[in-house]
């Protein structure tokens, strides 16, 4: 029983770990906003995931007693994260679209395709933005 759980502790470790690197990287060195997003909202976020569960299985199995700590952490970042990359994603498009990111340096891959409608991407337009 022990191997088995200290196998699997140190997949989910170092599985963790390999994720944590990858959105790590992705953060640093993808060219544009957009794309940085999604190192640490996706890798990043199923690396402490993997580290999280390797947890929850190390201390049971080794006479602690167990303790939902690691599985309320694991709720919060799992339900702040996509909400997080969601609102910087909305604010990003509406600086974009005013001019407000003029930065040369921020290399921008794809526009944006029209969204159809004549009003902004699925987001709240102010009464004072709407009688324009």
């Amino acid at each position: 029983m022990n191997l088995i759980a200290e196998l699997a502790i140190s997949l989910l470790l170092v599985t963790g770990g390999l994720f944590i690197l990858v959105g790590s990287w992705g953060l640093a060195k993808l060219p544009s906003l957009m794309t940085r997003l999604h190192g640490p909202t996706k890798a990043t976020t199923l690396g402490v995931g993997a580290c999280l569960i390797a947890s929850m299985i190390y201390f049971p199995v080794f006479g602690e007693t167990y303790s939902a700590h690691e599985l309320l952490i694991a709720l919060f970042l799992f339900l702040t994260a996509p909400v997080s990359a969601n609102m910087i994603a909305k604010s990003h498009i509406h600086r974009q679209g005013r001019g407000i990111d003029a930065n040369p340096s921020d290399h921008i891959i794809d526009g944006l395709p029209s969204p159809g409608t004549g009003s902004d991407w699925a987001t709240f337009t102010g009464a004072d933005e709407g009688s324009q």
